[in-house]
């Protein structure tokens, strides 16, 4: 295994490596070559005022999508895994989102649905005789956040979908027998069987949620101001807009220990339901 253990290893460090020695030099795209300053690339982004900000973004785009994704995810699952006429369709409908790619996904909320003048919601307000929402310039972190829950619910609701499949019927037959109702036979059967799929749920999304950038670029920019600003758009407005390559590393071994913070603190409590 060392082969290939040594190429993934070369994979993860070499970037890292490259990411830490640019973080210690003054390196401006419009004016090489790098200098080396030390800790002021790191001094500049913890006294940047947006960085509180980018940080909560960040903290908000990971927590409530979970709590949206994986609420959705068990009620679509229970709810799907019974029988009725047209199931397997509906299944494929309900999936189908996944597999939109976040670009497209962001640019079919944002023009299609979204838009204030000839979006969908727009229409639908309208014809009720209401104002239509202008969702990424009144409420676009709300617009986001639906976008990315949207994306990610039908991951949810597979890996959920596929663990009723091993929930046990005789257990659920024994409640009914016993006079237990949905909602009981929900709350002490289903979900304690669906404790484990939800961890690794939960895990597998916020290490993609702390990675959200495609949907930011496509609909706000990370605006108003930094309204919806994240840490890996923080780092791309550093390094691909502002030319500023030694900030934007700075940026990226701070996101690395944030992801670990969160790692830490979070996902390793999920963890033990594994």
């Amino acid at each position: 295994m060392a082969p290939a253990v040594g190429l993934l290893l070369i994979w993860a460090i070499v970037p890292l490596a490259l990411t830490l020695w640019y973080s210690f030099q003054g390196y401006n795209l419009l004016s090489p070559p790098a200098t080396f300053v030390g800790l002021e690339n790191y001094y500049f982004l913890l006294t940047d005022p947006d960085l509180p900000r980018v940080v909560w973004n960040t903290l908000v785009l990971v927590l409530v999508p979970l709590v949206v994704t994986v609420t959705a995810g068990v009620l679509l699952a229970v709810l799907y895994d019974g029988p009725f006429f047209g199931r397997g369709i509906a299944r494929l409908l309900v999936i189908a989102p996944f597999f939109v790619m976040p670009t497209v996904s962001a640019l079919i909320w944002k023009n299609l649905l979204m838009h204030p003048v000839y979006g969908l919601f727009a229409w639908l307000s309208r014809s009720f005789g209401m104002q239509p929402i202008d969702w990424f310039t009144n409420h676009p972190m709300t617009a986001i956040i639906i976008i990315i829950s949207w994306q990610w619910i039908p991951f949810a609701t597979l890996i959920l979908l596929t663990a009723m499949q091993s929930l046990d019927r005789e257990q659920l037959e024994a409640a009914r027998m016993d006079g237990a109702g949905a909602t009981t036979s929900f709350i002490f059967i289903t979900l304690p069987h669906l404790a484990r799929p939800v961890a690794v749920v939960v895990m597998l999304e916020t290490i993609f949620f702390l990675a959200i950038y495609a949907e930011i670029l496509v609909t706000t920019v990370g605006g108003p101001g930094v309204i919806t600003t994240n840490i890996p758009f923080y780092i791309y407005s550093r390094g691909l807009l502002g030319y500023d390559v030694g900030v934007a590393s700075a940026g990226g071994i701070f996101a690395i220990i944030v992801a670990n913070i969160v790692a830490f603190f979070f996902v390793r409590a999920i963890a033990r339901q594994l």
